[in-house]
């Protein structure tokens, strides 16, 4: 997949099918791909609740459906190219902008104007409400009047099932009594989790033994 020459890889575990819970959030983006029109949605929450998961899966989805969709990082600069073509986008996600620079911000705010001028969708992801972000007043204002969405926190059920839906598309089946200990014993931050799920995997395809307790314990050190 190519985001218009951008070399940003995207994560292709980070689906709209396996994005748990805020439903309401969900049903706007597929009417979105229904209606195709123009919209901006601002998403905001804590670290591992699925801002870059949600971000990343409508570019995945548009560029599945023959759309032009780009995904950005504001942690990153900015490419200088971007704004020769932001009229051809179909979606652009723009991710994290809580952490933008202060050189940033100016281009940020002009590329979302010209992205809405041009009728693109425009999705938006930080740590907090637009108008608790520390950043210039003018794109606080324009985030502002964005669908603001706060995504759901996980309960270990609900984390436990964005987990599962992962391990499935890898064909792996793993005990729920791993995830308790792992919970219990190592983290409740999904991001964390998914990270310690992917070694124990590679770890396990290695060493060809299955995921246990035990064998957790060897390979996160516990």
């Amino acid at each position: 997949m190519n985001q218009l020459g951008l070399p940003i890889s995207l994560d292709s575990k980070m689906l709209l099918n396996n994005f748990i819970a805020n439903s309401e959030l969900l049903n706007l983006i597929h009417q979105l791909f229904l209606d195709k029109n123009a919209s901006e949605i601002y998403v905001y929450g804590l670290s591992g609740q699925g801002k870059t998961h949600v971000l990343q899966g409508v570019v995945l989805k548009a560029l599945a459906n023959d759309k032009n969709a780009i995904y950005i990082d504001c942690i990153d600069s900015f490419p200088e190219h971007l704004f020769d073509f932001i009229d051809q986008l179909n979606f652009i996600s723009f991710d994290n902008v809580d952490l933008i620079s202060n050189e940033n911000q100016e281009t940020f705010f002009d590329l979302y104007n010209r992205a809405r001028q041009a009728g693109v969708v425009i999705l938006v992801s930080g740590s907090s409400l637009p108008t608790d972000l520390t950043v210039m007043k003018d794109l606080k204002t324009r985030l502002s009047l964005a669908a603001v969405y706060k995504l759901e926190e996980l309960n270990d059920e609900l984390t436990m099932e964005v987990l599962n839906k992962q391990m499935d598309d890898r064909n792996l089946t793993i005990d729920s009594k791993i995830y308790e200990y792992l919970f219990k014993n190592y983290s409740r931050d999904l991001n964390t989790l998914v990270s310690a799920m992917n070694e124990l995997d590679k770890a396990s395809l290695q060493s060809k033994k299955a995921i246990s307790i035990p064998f957790v314990k060897t390979v996160l050190q516990l």
